[in-house]
């Protein structure tokens, strides 16, 4: 088990962001952590990275126990834009490798070719679907054992979202590395995901094995989303 989340409250507030989550993610695996807005995706991600503590339960990645600490075995790639834009391309690579002792400069440059990004151009010069690449090889360069991708394809065109899906393929360690995806963007990540999580409101309502909801029940990842959250608003209401 690569990590554990057991029963996890996280408020802020007088909103819950998690509720009494238990749920357990398996290493050489791609998850699909599905939800709309504000149904808890974001929050679970920054349990896992150390970024924010539960109220109450536990965190546990890779053995131990959530701290700051962790973020030297998580890569993690935030929905936010936490770029220095006076830097270059390659002064950002520069500084992922001093940070990172995990920070695979060959992999780095590997990625930037095929992202056809340059060294020398400067980050403020950088087109958003530009920069949502660079966060991507900051991202994949690092050979963590946690890969957390937080709205990965978040205003991106498809060209780039394409490129984003081939890269996940090519540069992760299936056998290695657990990944986590959180995203409303269902269909870029269907080939690739193994097993989907819905999470809403705070909840887990549902987790399948991908290839099993195509084998057993001949539906699409998007066609059980919208199922289980049909079921669960009527429930609600």
């Amino acid at each position: 088990m690569a990590i554990r989340l057991n029963n996890v409250t996280k408020k802020y507030g007088s909103e819950f962001a998690l509720n009494n989550v238990t749920i357990d993610f398996q290493p050489g695996k791609i998850y699909g952590l599905l939800g709309p807005n504000g149904s808890g995706k974001s929050t679970t991600l920054k349990m896992i990275t150390g970024l924010v503590y539960p109220n109450s339960g536990s965190v546990i990645v890779l053995g131990e126990e959530v701290t700051r600490r962790i973020s030297r075995k998580v890569a993690y790639l935030t929905e936010l834009d936490m770029f220095y834009d006076s830097f270059s391309v390659g002064r950002m690579i520069a500084f992922y490798e001093s940070q990172f002792p995990d920070f695979n400069l060959e992999k780095a440059n590997q990625l930037l070719k095929e992202m056809n990004l340059s060294e020398n151009k400067k980050i403020k010069q950088l087109s958003k679907g530009n920069r949502g690449r660079l966060k991507l090889v900051l991202t994949l360069a690092r050979e963590a054992s946690v890969i957390l991708l937080d709205e990965p394809f978040s205003g991106l065109d498809p060209m780039v979202r394409d490129s984003i899906v081939r890269s996940l393929l090519t540069y992760i360690d299936f056998e290695k590395q657990t990944v986590i995806i959180a995203t409303h963007e269902i269909d870029e990540i269907e080939p690739i995901m193994d097993e989907v999580i819905a999470i809403y409101k705070g909840h887990i309502i549902g987790k399948e094995n991908v290839e099993q909801l195509r084998e057993e029940e001949g539906c699409s990842v998007l066609e059980w989303f919208k199922s289980t959250m049909e079921k669960e608003e009527r429930g609600v209401s």
